[in-house]
């Protein structure tokens, strides 16, 4: 298992600068992708259909309106491994209200990759294999979240505004700095519907990255025969959207059912089920069941794709997650299982997350 591990490191490393080369372009359909992996295991549960429903120390992330629904300061933590455990995906939240009518929230997010091998030096300039000449880096990601919700003097509106700090590191190498700006809005019908909107990166999020040319140098000359060019230094996120309207009913005073149905635009053309030269669009459906409040059931669908087979065929891929949630004084845990069945081109991951009301420090 450990040389397995250390097999994928190593085929990893090629890909970190490719992505590099790649990444670090003006305009990509798709960057700073591991802000938008989601957080909460509750979300994950219901295939991350919640920008209608959230209200809680999460909602800094999914919609900061939802945040207007604490009474009282909260903090979250969450851990998932993907990749075959090679990444790992760490988030920790605060929320506290100001008032009736404001609250505050701070959010960190972490992707990292740690001990990959770089066999850049492997081969010494009289051809020769040395493993000594092997060392280790590191790749991380951290997306660090300011958020701020206000309530609008109309009865059931809320707005909410993101503000956003991007560092990226690629050991050595390179690394950069990125801010952008996120906004949210949520409405909630006399007859209990919810709607919520979300614009991720609303006005772009510019990246600016540094490279280190004698790495780089190091780099571009470790294949023989290929001439590799320094690649930009900035790099442009466009926006996204999420909408969706949510509903939920009780049975018996016991009994809880929360629906919810999202769509999810990009302004690219991709392989999301519906796409065209303007945007993209995929669904996503989250059903929870819930019992006295204290133990959840979570199904959900989302991230449909058109396939692309080996055939040269398509077919619609889609993600299907399941997730349970136990809640007692002020302690919420959850967990999610994402991908049941493999029935998308994303791998399994198992999703860990736990939510804290700040009475249990009083």
């Amino acid at each position: 298992m450990h040389k397995m591990n250390c097999l994928k490191k190593t085929l990893l490393f090629p890909f970190l600068l490719l992505c590099l080369s790649l990444g670090a372009q003006t305009t990509r359909k798709y960057s700073n992708e591991f802000m938008n992996i989601g957080v909460d295991a509750a979300a994950f549960g219901m295939a991350n259909a919640v920008t209608a429903s959230t209200g809680d120390v999460n909602s800094g992330y999914w919609n900061p309106a939802g945040l207007l629904k604490l009474e009282d300061k909260q903090i979250s933590f969450m851990h998932a491994a993907y990749f075959a455990n090679i990444a790992n995906y760490d988030y920790g939240a605060f929320a506290m209200p100001l008032d009736d009518e404001s609250v505050v929230a701070l959010s960190i997010i972490r992707f990292g990759v740690d001990d990959i091998l770089n066999t850049t030096q492997l081969i010494d300039d009289q051809g020769n294999i040395d493993y000594n000449r092997i060392s280790l880096f590191s790749t991380a990601d951290y997306g660090v979240t300011f958020s701020y919700a206000r309530a609008l003097p109309l009865d059931g509106l809320n707005l909410g505004v993101n503000a956003k700090v991007i560092r990226r590191i690629i050991g050595d190498f390179a690394t950069s700095w990125g801010f952008g700006l996120d906004a949210g809005i949520q409405f909630e019908s006399k007859g209990e519907w919810k709607f919520g909107l979300m614009v991720r990166d609303i006005t772009t999020t510019f990246n600016a990255w540094k490279i280190n040319e004698d790495k780089f140098a190091d780099i571009a000359g470790a294949v023989e025969g290929q001439n590799q060019t320094l690649p930009e230094t900035t790099e442009i996120t466009i926006p996204k959207l999420q909408a969706g309207f949510s509903k939920k009913w009780l049975f018996h005073y016991d009994y809880s059912l929360l629906t919810e149905v999202d769509l999810n635009f990009r302004f690219a053309e991709t392989n999301d089920i519906i796409s065209t030269s303007f945007a993209s669009i995929t669904p996503a459906a989250g059903i929870e069941f819930g019992y006295i409040d204290l133990v959840f059931v979570r199904l959900g669908a989302g991230n449909f794709q058109n396939i692309m087979q080996l055939d040269g065929s398509e077919s619609v891929g889609f993600q299907p997650n399941i997730g349970v949630g136990f809640k007692y004084k002020g302690i919420q845990v959850d967990y999610a299982l994402t991908d049941i069945g493999d029935q998308s081109a994303a791998l399994y991951s198992n999703v860990f997350s736990i939510k804290l009301d700040w009475s249990l420090f009083r």
